[in-house]
């Protein structure tokens, strides 16, 4: 049996507010507007890869993690689909946003502008040094979209490609988005999208 969620009628939302929601609730928090995004399949599939990248390199004083809250302010509480984090209070959630290096999101249907605008407004003025956009809804492969923090506090579109990307910010990483698109393709049944 499914229980209806029944949430207050608010407009703008406040951490404070969050205390009253079931634990178990996922939310994000941006600009006071409460989300319940609710992945696809492919959306947790690439998010999993990505993290396993992730970790192939990861040093010892970072831990990759997925579905992390993090704790900016009264009005945000964003929860990347990755985050690479310094792992000094990893039993406080959320995590508090200073402790993160790099913010990781999928783009969902419905998040564009979230993920590619407010969602970045609110990493840059915390100070997550970099944040990657993946976006799995091209037809010629997934694109993903590396920024990092510039010295006037705004993100500073570094390379943005479908093919293979490479870094060294946090450290080395390598991730395959030609062979994620084919993966893409093949849970969708080979059908585009």
């Amino acid at each position: 049996m499914t229980t209806a969620l029944d949430l207050p009628d608010k407009q703008d939302w406040t951490v404070d507010d969050l205390a009253s929601l079931p634990k178990d609730l996922r939310y994000e928090l941006i600009d006071g507007r409460l989300l319940l995004p609710s992945p696809t399949a492919i959306h947790q599939d690439i998010g999993v890869r990505v993290l396993l990248a992730l970790e192939v390199g990861c040093p010892p004083d970072l831990k990759v993690f997925v579905d992390l809250s993090l704790k900016v302010d009264h009005r945000n509480e964003p929860r990347p689909d990755v985050v690479v984090v310094r792992p000094g209070r990893l039993d406080v959630t959320p995590l508090p946003i200073e402790d993160a290096v790099l913010a990781v999101d999928v783009i969902s249907p419905g998040s564009h502008f979230r993920d590619m605008y407010a969602k970045a407004k609110v990493y840059a003025a915390a100070g997550v040094a970099s944040y990657w956009v993946i976006d799995p809804l091209f037809e010629d492969g997934m694109v993903l979209s590396e920024f990092r923090l510039s010295p006037n506090g705004d993100y500073e579109l570094v390379s943005s490609t479908n093919q293979i990307f490479t870094t060294d910010v946090p450290y080395p990483v390598t991730i395959d988005l030609p062979a994620l698109t084919e993966r893409r393709r093949a849970m969708m049944g080979g059908a585009q999208g």
